[in-house]
């Protein structure tokens, strides 16, 4: 199954996320058959950041495509920029914050082209909402990178329906979606006008965090015991494993929202396709929902 983000951009209802590609310990060849049996099972679309694994992770991914540079061509790469880390691989930093600078939009773009072993960046997303933000810098960036042929579509990352509007306000090109926080645990985007907005405008949202960063596996809190309890109710009716009720329950809601899913293992990602097969009820919907919420609704 595919959507369509914008005429000319699908992706793959899912999408395999690389935050933590650093950790899996792949060879080359090992993430190159990862890729592969993503491929097989449908997963087409990867998302990565120029920050993740303290600015290697691209590279890596890179590393796997440069043993077989026909692939490129079956994939859909999302990077990200616009955050600067402090990291022994740029000493001048005293203090992590954003940047959203064209020379710093641009260097980022040609940087992660080089790691990621493309001559394309299929979604560029603005990593973090900025308080210091110039939106007429950022599209002299967007123009040229467009312009340039180097990126194809731009978006945005964590930014509220107001951030959104005003950036859209100067691009007069699509911001094709906006990659929000969406679990079961976090019900931000619902309850702050996200998911409306986007609906509103027929943008689909990426969620990253889908199964809830171990909140919801590991609880710690009241919340967490009562999404589990409720989950596992569920996934009893259903039949099936926790991270698929998870799973199904955000593939369920109208939005059409893009689940990112974050492991590297290949159960794992079987698991998270499996869901897609799912048919959850609208009462079992709405009683995770409640569960996380911790009361009825009126």
């Amino acid at each position: 199954m595919r959507i369509q983000l914008h005429p000319g951009l699908e992706f793959s209802r899912l999408v395999h996320g690389y935050w933590r590609l650093a950790e899996w310990n792949l060879s080359d060849q090992q993430l190159l058959t990862l890729i592969h049996d993503n491929l097989e099972m449908g997963i087409t679309t990867v998302d990565h950041a120029d920050i993740y694994g303290d600015y290697s992770c691209e590279g890596l991914f890179g590393g796997a495509l440069k043993l077989e540079p026909a692939l490129r061509d079956k994939l859909e790469i999302v990077t990200k920029c616009g955050i600067k880390l402090i990291s022994d691989k740029f000493p001048e930093r005293k203090l992590k914050h954003y940047d959203y600078s064209v020379d710093h939009i641009v260097q980022s773009v040609e940087q992660s082209l080089r790691n990621l072993a493309t001559d394309r960046i299929d979604l560029l997303l603005l990593h973090r909402p900025s308080p210091f933000f110039d939106p007429q810098e950022v599209v002299k960036a967007f123009d040229q990178l467009k312009t340039q042929g180097k990126v194809l579509f731009f978006g945005v990352s964590n930014f509220t329906a107001r951030q959104f509007e005003m950036l859209q306000a100067y691009w007069d090109g699509p911001l094709v979606t906006n990659q929000l926080e969406i679990s079961p645990y976090c019900l931000d985007s619902f309850l702050n006008g996200s998911l409306d907005f986007l609906q509103k405008e027929d943008i689909k949202p990426m969620a990253w965090s889908p199964l809830g960063g171990g909140k919801i596996f590991n609880p710690t809190d009241t919340k967490g015991a009562r999404l589990l309890e409720a989950l596992n109710k569920v996934g009893h009716e259903l039949q099936c494993p926790l991270s698929q009720v998870i799973y199904q329950w955000i593939l369920k809601h109208p939005a059409r929202i893009l689940p990112v899913i974050g492991s590297g293992k290949s159960n794992r990602i079987k698991e998270a396709v499996a869901a897609l097969a799912l048919e959850m009820t609208l009462e079992q919907w709405f009683e995770i929902y409640e569960a996380s919420l911790g009361w009825q609704l009126p």
